[in-house]
């Protein structure tokens, strides 16, 4: 992250899933849009002290309103992002730049909305489907239950108009 970047989106208890082939299971975190990069950042220590009334907060905004570009979260700082950033091992971030960005896409299931993305990651082509949950089973392992429909077409358009490379 560039030391001037500012946070335009930040969305929590998002569910990633790969879909490369050997792709299994998904994972929890945040997504976060700044100036320049598309952020998925699994969940740290850290973050549990004030994770859950933060996602009910969010659930019920979003239930209200379908927008996905929210504000900050709970005070949750570029400074924040930059300590969990140093923290977080690498394998438990994306961070990929607007420009790595090869597709970006919408769909509604009927149990919920999706963000669809095709990124060049590391050197290597990789594609992810991205969902906001509002409810979890947590045994015997952590898993969704419940989605949200919610509107992605503003991360999309913010992701595209900052975009200097397109096809």
């Amino acid at each position: 992250m560039e030391f001037d970047e500012k946070i335009h989106t930040h969305l929590m208890s998002v569910w990633r899933e790969s879909k490369s082939f050997f792709g299994v299971g998904g994972k929890e975190g945040m997504l976060l849009l700044t100036d320049n990069h598309f952020i998925f950042l699994k969940r740290t220590e850290r973050m549990k002290k004030w994770w859950g009334a933060a996602t009910k907060r969010q659930v019920v905004t979003l239930i209200q309103n379908k927008n996905t570009m929210t504000d900050k979260i709970d005070g949750y700082e570029e400074k924040d992002l930059q300590v969990d950033l140093e923290e977080v091992k690498s394998k438990h971030i994306s961070k990929i730049t607007f420009d790595n960005i090869l597709e970006i896409g919408e769909e509604e299931k009927t149990w919920g909305s999706v963000l669809s993305i095709k990124a060049i990651e590391d050197g290597k082509e990789k594609k992810y489907d991205f969902s906001i949950v509002q409810d979890w089973v947590k045994y015997p392992i952590k898993d969704p239950t419940k989605y949200l429909n919610v509107d992605w077409k503003p991360c999309i358009e913010f992701i595209k108009s900052r975009q200097r490379v397109t096809k």
